[in-house]
């Protein structure tokens, strides 16, 4: 038996292409938070090691703001925590 987000989801393709969406925004800006507290680094000295403002970080910290981030400042920002973005085929 499926549960109800089971049937949402394989029932109806737009909104399986819309949950995984937003649920890499949030896992990406999850990775962000978690990286930022493991390593006790603050939003202002990010934004200073990656060469962008405060505001920048706190955007991607943010699932609902993280989107309108251009990719060369995600990667700065990416880089500054000591990671780099690998693309595999899926």
């Amino acid at each position: 038996m499926k549960s109800t987000f089971d049937q949402f989801i394989t029932d109806n393709p737009e909104q399986k292409k819309l949950f995984d969406k937003e649920y890499e925004e949030f896992l990406l800006s999850e990775f962000i938070i978690q990286k930022m507290e493991e390593e006790n680094v603050s939003v202002r000295s990010l934004a200073q090691k990656a060469d962008v403002s405060p505001t920048v970080i706190q955007k991607l910290r943010n699932t609902e703001t993280a989107e309108k981030i251009n990719y060369k400042t995600f990667i700065a920002v990416i880089n500054s925590l000591g990671y780099k973005v690998k693309l595999e085929k899926i």
